[in-house]
């Protein structure tokens, strides 16, 4: 909250992001109530801005305790198979309800860094295809490496957002 002023018009006074700060306290304690993921990760971070663009787009932040009926709704929209990347980028492009323009430039940002950093993850394709016998240790160095594929961080963040919000 900024400060209470009594004296001057408070022009020129620099907004403070609160929904935004706000959806990523949110975000941030799922996760960490989760126990998902290291706080000092890249994949702790990438589910945080995730989970916290998700929390700022459904129309900014709501006080107090995140309510059942919003928890259904970062269920539904952090789910497997959904357009969640669409739904972002529509409503970043759109006016967001409760948040200021200081607001929507983190929220921007936080995109930006989803969107453009890559990860390295488990490529969840190739370990389904492993073969059934159990190879010894210079095979397994191998595969492990053939196993891992750069990926986009909005597609690790995504999932741990929504298992942190499913262990809510």
């Amino acid at each position: 909250m900024p400060p209470e002023r009594h004296e001057g018009s408070g022009a020129g006074e620099l907004p403070v992001p609160m929904a935004w700060m706000y959806a990523e306290y949110l975000a941030d304690e799922l996760l960490r109530s989760g126990d998902l993921m290291e706080p000092a990760t890249l994949e702790f971070r990438a589910g945080r801005d995730a989970l916290a663009l998700t929390v700022f787009l459904l129309d900014g932040a709501v006080a107090g305790a995140l309510p059942a009926a919003r928890v259904d709704e970062l269920r539904l929209l952090t789910a497997s198979g959904t357009p969640w990347r669409q739904w972002v980028r529509a409503r970043l492009a759109a006016p967001v309800a409760g948040g200021t323009e200081a607001d929507l430039a983190l929220a921007r940002s936080a995109w930006r860094w989803l969107e453009e950093t890559e990860l390295l993850a488990a490529d969840l394709e190739a370990i389904g295809q492993l073969p059934p016998w159990e190879p010894d240790e210079s095979a397994e160095e191998g595969l492990e490496e053939e196993a891992r594929v750069w990926t986009p961080a909005w597609q690790l963040g995504l999932p741990l957002g929504h298992l942190a919000v499913h262990l809510y």
